[in-house]
């Protein structure tokens, strides 16, 4: 059993793999910083200075003066703004995935083959196929001229 994990994690398309889950991972990190500390911010200011990350509602009923005044005090919250940049972080990450993916299936797609040369005609007395080169129908020996 051990021989035969060796062999599987030995492949190539498991080291890929690895590869791809590690370079992922600092991808959305990278995403995650994009839409938290560049994106929204702006976007935020367009509002009338409202900051995504800091919009909740406390479902004890009780106001708090911040998000994080609501979790030091233990109140139940819903997220709305934390969910709101996770939503546009996932459309931004799935949007650069699905063009990286897009270029590779192009890239791998191989041109159409150009249609092979014909390898047998019609005689023009018995209509049977036969060798382009031939001179004489093999099915009713008369002679096929070139034309």
């Amino acid at each position: 059993m051990l021989r035969e994990f060796k062999e599987f994690a030995a492949r190539g398309n498991v080291v890929d793999m690895a590869i791809g889950v590690i370079l992922g991972g600092a991808f959305g990190k990278i995403v995650s910083s994009f839409v938290g500390d560049i994106l929204m911010p702006p976007i935020g200011l367009l509002l009338g200075g409202l900051d995504f990350s800091s919009l909740y509602v406390s479902l004890s009923g009780e106001t708090f003066a911040s998000l994080a005044k609501a979790k030091e005090a233990g109140a139940p919250t819903l997220n709305y703004g934390l969910f709101l940049n996770a939503v546009i972080d996932f459309l931004l990450v799935a949007s650069a995935v699905f063009m990286v993916a897009k270029g590779i299936n192009s890239a791998r797609r191989q041109p159409a083959a150009p249609p092979a040369a014909p390898t047998t005609k019609d005689c023009p007395l018995c209509l049977s196929a036969i060798p382009i080169k031939a001179t004489r129908c093999a099915h009713c020996t008369g002679d096929v001229v070139a034309r």
